[in-house]
């Protein structure tokens, strides 16, 4: 049985922004300092220009993308059923069934691509139902498979890499002379010792003599045999034994399973599957990997013990942030720094929660609590997390407790935190190579409130010239389309050295909203909102307040 090493995925919410990635990296760090169990970091979607300059100055390798954490065939157990070649003889096929309890055999070329399968009942049907005397010749039955199955030893002739190509199976028990009138040129003859049928067997081209009873054969025979080109094997077994057991060296490969074969690959989703098995009878399924390679068996009893891909979350508890597939895993840990979100689980788990501006802020304080250094590449990390969600400091979400971490971060780090800030922003802020979608969902969030479904993008920049070349963009996207399946949409573009945004309105009731929960008014569907640069702390609850009223 081939048991997946069980790891736990560390990842932020969707559309990331540099805490969630960050603080997915630098968590992921700290437990697999402190653990024995395997973290990985993963993202929900495609980092920003302020994100990729982060990870390319501390020289960090981005984080593999993930869309949907729902259970896949790679998550389970899969049983290690090794592949047989397709000259494998019936009789060692079914052997094998017998010695590891196994219903179906998978039949791999040399580099294990699946050729076809064969069950249990395929071997005991073909074995049952044999009747021809010519069923080695039409199944090309290799010279060695005969050997073996026979537990014979070979005498004369030879048989590498050679096959039955013609004739039929014949038993010689009757004189010479009667013989004469059945045994054909290329026939495979059973007979016992008697010097005269061996020698008429030759005289009339047998290919193959099986000499039953670990009978001495003459020398005058074998040297008759070589002039022919006839072969000879001698079987410990009796001509009623080797009777019966010569069909059963017939390969596999003429009797498996080509066609409409039913097999998964290794990311597909348990949730499909279960689907396609439960209108199957068969007992087996083949899987193999994305390089169409064989990598064992799956039965439905393997998806009775699955286990769920196991989460931690961090910089988010929002069902709709969540990446795909969420309610299908296990999730174990929380840390966030927003409110209380929609995401349950099944059963207990660690939730931790603070009112900072970072989720950096708190893993910087959990390595802390436990004593556990922070390395320099991992503290320029959490900085530039602490950094960008704060606006360096200006954020109203900003506290003492996220300025002195920041502050001690980027000593760790070696970096001068204005001048580092600085580069950091025009980084973000260089967005004129990308399209107005990729701008619009860069650092977008959907959250429900009651009944209604809204939609907050964001995006910072130090340069309010390239905020009014972005609102032009955005204002073309957003009317191009229509409710983006969403009730109401507020675009914020911050001036992060001016401390205020515009807000760009869309839907149903926004321009209302806005006004009952801002007290400003908006003109060309836009509204101007002085000091307002949180997303979180400042605009989300002041909406939410508004529809309550």
């Amino acid at each position: 049985m081939k048991t997946h090493k069980k790891k736990v995925i560390v990842i932020g919410h969707k559309n990331p922004d540099t805490d969630s990635i960050c603080s997915a990296i630098a968590y992921t760090n700290f437990k697999n300092r402190t653990s024995d169990v395997l973290h990985v970091a993963r993202c929900a979607g495609e980092i920003n220009a302020e994100t990729e300059f982060v990870l390319n100055y501390f020289n960090v390798e981005q984080p593999d993308y993930i869309d949907d954490v729902s259970t896949q065939v790679k998550d389970i157990d899969i049983h290690e059923v090794p592949p047989i070649d397709s000259n494998m003889s019936l009789r060692d096929a079914w052997a094998l069934m017998r010695k590891d309890s196994l219903y179906t055999l998978p039949i791999c070329s040399p580099d294990n691509h699946l050729l076809g399968v064969i069950t249990n009942s395929d071997v005991a049907h073909v074995i049952m139902d044999l009747d021809h005397t010519n069923m080695l010749s039409a199944s090309k039955t290799p010279y060695i498979n005969i050997l073996k199955t026979l537990n014979a030893e070979l005498i004369t002739g030879d048989i590498d890499g050679k096959r039955v190509e013609t004739g039929k199976v014949v038993i010689a028990d009757d004189n010479p002379d009667k013989m004469e009138e059945y045994i054909e040129a290329g026939d495979i003859v059973i007979l016992g010792n008697r010097y005269e049928s061996q020698l008429c067997a030759i005289e009339m081209e047998a290919k193959l003599l099986v000499v039953c009873e670990a009978t001495k054969v003459t020398k005058t025979i074998i040297k008759l045999a070589n002039s022919h080109g006839t072969v000879i094997m001698v079987s410990p077994y009796d001509t009623f034994t080797v009777a019966r057991l010569i069909n059963q060296s017939m390969p596999v490969e003429k009797f498996m399973t080509r066609e409409n074969i039913i097999q998964f690959r290794t990311d597909a989703f348990i949730e499909e599957i279960k689907k396609v098995m439960a209108k199957r009878r068969t007992r087996d399924f083949p899987i193999y990997d994305h390089k169409n390679v064989y990598q064992g068996m799956i039965s439905r009893r393997n998806l009775m013990d699955m286990s769920k891909k196991k989460l931690i979350l961090v910089d988010h508890n929002e069902i709709d942030q969540a990446v795909d597939g969420i309610g299908d895993a296990e999730i174990i840990e929380i840390i966030d720094h927003h409110k209380l979100g929609n995401i349950t689980t099944i059963v207990p788990m660690i939730f931790r929660s603070q009112p900072l501006g970072c989720t950096a802020t708190i893993i910087y304080q959990i390595y802390k609590e436990n004593n556990v250094e922070i390395d320099k590449i991992t503290a320029g990390l959490m900085a530039s997390a602490i950094i960008s969600d704060t606006l360096l400091f200006k954020s109203p979400t900003c506290t003492p407790i996220d300025v002195n971490a920041a502050n001690d971060l980027a000593n760790i780090a070696g970096i001068d935190i204005n001048d580092y800030a600085e580069k950091m922003f025009s980084a973000g802020s260089k967005l004129q190579n990308k399209t107005p979608e990729e701008i619009f969902y860069q650092d977008f969030k959907k959250f429900t409130v009651d009944d209604k479904v809204i939609g907050v993008g964001q995006i910072n920049s130090i340069s309010v010239s390239e905020l009014n070349e972005i609102e032009n963009k955005i204002r073309t996207y957003m009317s191009d389309n229509s409710s983006l399946g969403m009730d109401m949409i507020f675009f914020m573009l911050t001036d992060i050295k001016g401390c205020n945004t515009k807000l760009i309105i869309k839907g149903n009731k926004g321009k209302e909203l806005i006004n009952e929960a801002f007290n400003v008014n908006c003109e060309d569907s836009a509204a101007y909102l002085e000091g307002v640069v949180s997303r979180k702390k400042q605009f989300i609850p002041a909406i939410m307040v508004a529809l309550q009223n």
